[in-house]
């Protein structure tokens, strides 16, 4: 029912917000107070705001990465440019350039103590409560009380104001990134979405699911000049270490085969540490990875294309024509495709392809837990399960990534409760992608 309510939001037609501006004032007061959502998702973003200052003020923070990320800042600010040499006591700097400016910005701001940094990671979580929050009233899958489970996770906000791990930022550029995309801001929303993967490689996860929905909602010119000002952004970034020394940049920034130590996965700890760090092991995570991204792409995300296969046979015949009958430049032309993208086909494309990542990722962290827990509510409603099960879903996720240390039970219960909501999500009907009565020059594009 909630989703058909987002639906029917989205198609409105200009016409009611027609008239003159008492009109259009009174529509939007009628909408907010006559929408128990808003109201509701206004009151948490109030309390938890209120909890994480409490939370702040009276529980000790935790030490784990914060004297590292300081020593990684000071041999950048220091002049070092060899990623070779930037080190902190946990080990080398692993994470690409936006991290360092990002944390160098704290470090000006709080001169390095923790405290003032707690306060601004509070300040931090409730901007990416607030955006997630937008996500969830624009698509309008849940109920309103279902809203509150976005606020009860200990460990997340630990993760937040306890541990000041770089995830929390990587997390809010990426839901700041999802948000944009539902305001059909493709271009700006690839920028956010590069800056967010400056800052961790996690954000990854939703490229393969992000590179379908610009190909359904862009035009071919478009779907180039966005993945192309989300590159500059990366060269742009790190343009001080590609110059110098570009070797180790690249190969410390961006490597994809860093091999996690087993005692701290929250999954996979039943397995035996022989077998997790063993390339068969990784090599077969990442085969199943690809298959379920394609097969969500063949019979869900593009299922009323005709499949995955004859989508991209349409896109390439309709590539074709548009060059041929083009006199000049054909590829530069803007050429604006007539569907829209609906809302909720944008956010569950995105929040699945990102979930199947973590179900196949060799190594979860505590920290890792950012990554997708503000996305499970939305995936828990998407799925044909009854609300109780929904629920024991959701505080058995939760219980166990708040099981320290981890072990072999804890681990086992979470691979089960994700492949049972991976279950769920494979059932459930995909719904129409695009919006109906909306005509392309409707649409808000820059």
């Amino acid at each position: 029912m909630g989703s058909r309510k987002g639906r029917s939001r989205e198609t409105m037609t200009s016409s009611r917000f027609s008239g003159n501006g008492e009109g259009e004032e009174s529509t939007i007061i009628d909408k907010f107070y006559g929408n128990p959502s808003v109201l509701f998702a206004s009151g948490l973003l109030f309390g938890d705001s209120i909890l994480v200052f409490l939370i702040i003020a009276y529980v000790p923070y935790t030490k784990i990465d914060w004297d590292a990320y300081m020593a990684q800042v000071t041999g950048f600010l220091g002049g070092e440019r060899d990623y070779m040499k930037l080190e902190g006591d946990t080990g080398p700097l692993v994470y690409p350039a936006g991290f360092l400016y990002v944390y160098s910005a704290i470090r000006f701001v709080t001169g390095g103590e923790v405290y003032p940094a707690q306060i601004l990671f509070g300040l931090l979580y409730i901007v990416n409560l607030m955006i997630v929050l937008f996500i969830y009233l624009k698509t309008d899958v849940l109920p309103w009380w279902a809203l509150s489970l976005l606020c009860l996770s200990k460990r997340v906000h630990s993760i937040f104001v306890l541990r000041l791990f770089n995830d929390c930022v990587a997390t809010t550029l990426l839901y700041a990134a999802v948000a944009t995309f539902l305001c059909r801001r493709w271009h700006s929303g690839m920028i956010i979405f590069s800056l967010a993967v400056s800052i961790k490689m996690n954000v990854l996860l939703y490229a393969p699911s992000l590179l379908l929905l610009l190909l359904k909602g862009l035009s071919f010119s478009g779907v180039i000049t966005a993945l192309l000002g989300a590159a500059i952004v990366q060269v742009l970034l790190g343009f001080p270490f590609l110059v110098s020394h570009p070797v180790a940049y690249i190969s410390r920034a961006f490597n994809l085969g860093r091999v996690f130590l087993h005692f701290w996965s929250v999954n996979f700890k039943f397995l035996p540490e022989p077998i997790f760090v063993s390339k068969g092991f990784a090599l077969s995570l990442l085969i199943i990875h690809l298959a379920l991204l394609a097969a969500f792409a063949h019979y869900k995300w593009c299922k009323h294309e005709g499949g995955i296969s004859k989508f991209l046979r349409s896109l390439f015949s309709s590539f074709k024509f548009r060059i041929s009958t083009t006199s000049s430049f054909p590829i530069l032309q803007r050429h604006m495709p007539s569907k829209v993208l609906q809302s909720e086909h944008i956010v569950t494309t995105l929040f699945v392809g990102n979930f199947i990542g973590i179900v196949c990722a060799r190594s979860l962290h505590y920290q890792f837990y950012s990554w997708y827990f503000f996305s499970l509510p939305y995936l828990l409603w998407k799925t044909p399960f009854p609300t109780l099960l929904r629920l024991m879903l959701f505080a058995g996720i939760e219980v166990c990534w708040n099981i320290y240390p981890s072990n072999k039970y804890s681990s086992s219960a979470l691979l089960c409760m994700h492949l049972i909501l991976l279950w769920g999500l494979w059932t459930a009907p995909p719904g129409y992608p695009y919006l109906k009565n909306k005509t392309a020059d409707q649409r808000k594009e820059n």
